[in-house]
């Protein structure tokens, strides 16, 4: 059934701060009745509520603690214990070591500690988690990009959609979206840096990402404010025959 599909819809792209029609980084991944909100930036709240309310997650996944991609955890407290809703129990969150301390210290006012265990129920972590989310299951993996930072691997129905998070080419990603059906991998270095370790994908790197990973679909996202997303797709396809496809905002693609 056509409900029962692996979807992805693009809540927001850009980076590393949002355009007047683009939040930051964040997704709604859908299978059947199982709603995963897939890293929070600055912007995506809002969206992610044309099609889900929070108190229908199963769960949110956290890449990184950047402002561009968990930014809009903040308001998303407010909203699960201040606003409309009532929540049957806390949110499962996923998220690296220490998202509980940053988000409790950003929302304390007082000496008493924000309840974020009331919004949150947080599970942090680690190369090679692995949890069941409803009718998904999620995998995560360890990447490079300078602090604490992880792919995603989802998996239902015998379909498979990874996201890079945000990271230079590492093998594990390249490992994790072994055969994947869709990578979602981010493009937001128009060049290799000159100094220092890279901490991002040029398209280049996303094209060659996806060709030994032996993906079937490439859609790049997070390009740099100094790519256009044309740009992105068009020098991805010189390192991947695959199908390409930007995440624009509002877009839903189905997975495999």
């Amino acid at each position: 059934m056509t409900g029962d599909l692996l979807r992805l819809t693009v809540l927001g792209s850009a980076t590393p701060y949002p355009s007047v029609d683009n939040p930051c980084s964040g997704y709604l991944v859908s299978s059947g009745d199982t709603r995963l909100w897939v890293d929070a930036g600055t912007g995506t709240l809002a969206q992610l509520r044309r099609h889900v309310r929070l108190d229908e997650l199963d769960a949110i996944w956290i890449s990184h603690l950047h402002a561009d991609h968990s930014a809009d955890l903040l308001t998303a407290y407010y909203g699960a214990l201040h606003a409309d809703i009532r929540l049957a129990a806390p949110i499962p969150l996923y998220g690296p070591p220490g998202i509980a301390d940053r988000l409790s210290h950003f929302l304390t006012n007082s000496s008493t500690r924000s309840p974020i265990e009331s919004a949150f129920d947080i599970d942090e972590l680690h190369d090679g988690h692995q949890v069941r989310v409803g009718g998904v299951t999620l995998t995560s993996r360890a990447v490079r990009h300078g602090c604490p930072a992880f792919a995603l691997r989802v998996e239902a129905a015998g379909r498979s959609l990874v996201y890079s998070g945000d990271t230079a080419p590492c093998p594990g990603l390249t490992n994790l979206a072994e055969e994947c059906d869709v990578l979602l991998c981010e493009a937001d270095s128009p060049q290799v840096p000159t100094e220092g370790e890279p901490v991002h994908h040029t398209p280049e790197d996303a094209g060659d990402t996806a060709d030994a990973a032996r993906a079937r679909r490439l859609i790049v996202t997070h390009v740099g404010p100094f790519l256009t997303p044309q740009q992105a797709v068009a020098r991805a396809a010189t390192r991947f025959a695959g199908p390409i496809d930007h995440a624009a905002p509002g877009a839903t693609f189905a997975v495999g």
